[in-house]
């Protein structure tokens, strides 16, 4: 498995990857979590995907997408913001350049492959270290998201710990929790499996490698 990051820059030449990506999430947010989600041709997206994001994919070997997550600068629009400010303590981010929104992160449950302590889903570990490196490299340095409690414990499991920014709120079927998470190389160094592989330069990678 590999990690493969698609900027707004790349989205043609990904563009297969980006349809896969879509329908995973479709099959997950619509099919399994039953959340009320757009759904057209079998792929799932919102307003969020129309203001230019990356996206962050965890690859396998045949080319098959068994997991995403989408980033977005945290001071232009975001999901937190815009459609879960209930989340929010203050009701705002108070955001900055140095931060960072993801939304949409999802795995699919259905690949088999080896659980990283018998605890967590290994794609779920190479996301988290593909989220953090390419952040880190890309300047920022907070990572701000709407998750719920079972995936908070997750995060805390995994030894990137998220801290609340509100308290939990009941959306749909769903608890819902806002909270924020540090980029840095000692979060780096605790979720990154061992054979964690990225396409990011190993140029621009050799600092945080080494920190790591």
């Amino acid at each position: 498995m590999r990690i493969q990051v698609v900027t707004p820059a790349q989205y043609e030449t990904y563009a297969d990857l980006l349809a896969q990506m879509r329908r995973l999430r479709a099959a997950i947010f619509s099919g399994r979590l039953e959340w009320d989600v757009t759904i057209e041709n079998g792929e799932e997206r919102d307003q969020y995907d129309d203001l230019q994001p990356s996206y962050v994919l965890a690859v396998t070997a045949s080319g098959r997408v068994a997991g995403c997550c989408r980033l977005l600068p945290a001071i232009g629009p975001t999901m937190l913001e815009q459609t879960f400010p209930q989340l929010l303590a203050s009701g705002s981010l108070n955001a900055n350049a140095a931060m960072i929104e993801s939304s949409r992160f999802c795995v699919d449950t259905t690949l088999t492959f080896e659980r990283a302590g018998g605890l967590l889903h290994q794609t779920t570990l190479f996301l988290f270290a593909g989220i953090i490196e390419w952040s880190m490299v890309n300047g920022y340095n907070e990572l701000v998201t709407a998750t719920d409690l079972r995936f908070e414990r997750i995060l805390k499991r995994a030894g990137w710990p998220m801290q609340r920014l509100g308290e939990p709120v009941r959306i749909g079927n769903t608890t819902a929790i806002a909270g924020s998470l540090p980029i840095d190389a000692a979060s780096f160094r605790n979720v990154r499996p061992a054979n964690y592989q990225s396409e990011l330069s190993e140029e621009a990678l050799a600092p945080l490698r080494s920190a790591a």
